[in-house]
């Protein structure tokens, strides 16, 4: 069994995510800023760890990062200020990449979105802006590093019940499909990419649909 770490543990989607991982059978340390979310990541299966991702430096990281098969990142500054956009979604995703590079972790997986990268589109002026910098940016970090990545694009998310069932899509550019992705799809994703060794390496698009997850991620 495996030792995960997911930062931003209190986001719907860790909180989705979590249960998969402990009923599975691996231990699974969440993340949280505030320490009142506590007892919803305990009632996950999952240990509250606190820790402010915003301000943490690389030390703190690497020292939460020790001894894990793999760090998940589900974290996000959920919209406000360009500036904590940048200061979460980049500068703490990279750290905590470093972090997990230092600390000999194997595997990272990163929650992103559909449409993310460089060629993203969004025009300066949008609020999406700084958002969309900033996934390009941590992404591309993750995979010039020496981790066994995947990125994960799921396209505007939704709060359906989850299917077990998706598309798999091209990024394309902006933000992604008008057809939406379950919460909960993508917690079964995050589980599915951690069993999958075929998805190592691959950045992978999707929205909700047809097709088997797994047979999905083993068809890409």
């Amino acid at each position: 069994m495996a030792d995960y770490l997911i930062i931003g543990g209190h986001g719907k989607v860790a909180l989705r995510t979590a249960p998969l991982l402990t009923q599975a059978g691996h231990t699974v340390t969440s993340v949280i800023r505030n320490p009142d979310q506590s007892r919803d990541v305990e009632a996950t299966g999952a240990i509250p760890l606190v820790l402010d991702i915003e301000t943490a430096s690389l030390a703190d990281l690497l020292r939460v990062s020790r001894g894990r098969d793999a760090v998940i990142w589900s974290a996000g500054a959920g919209g406000g200020s360009a500036e904590r956009t940048r200061a979460v979604d980049r500068d703490a995703a990279i750290r905590s990449i470093d972090a997990a590079a230092s600390a000999g972790v194997h595997r990272y997986v990163m929650v992103s979105y559909l449409g993310a990268g460089r060629d993203h589109g969004v025009p300066e002026d949008d609020p999406f802006f700084a958002y969309a910098e900033s996934k390009a940016a941590a992404d591309d970090h993750l995979r010039a590093s020496s981790l066994a990545w995947t990125v994960l694009g799921p396209s505007r998310l939704t709060l359906e019940e989850p299917t077990g069932r998706i598309d798999l899509v091209e990024s394309g550019r902006g933000r992604g499909s008008d057809r939406g992705t379950s919460r909960g799809n993508v917690a079964l994703t995050i589980a599915a990419a951690l069993d999958t060794d075929h998805t190592i390496g691959r950045t992978l698009g999707y929205t909700d649909g047809d097709t088997d997850i797994l047979e999905a991620f083993a068809g890409a």
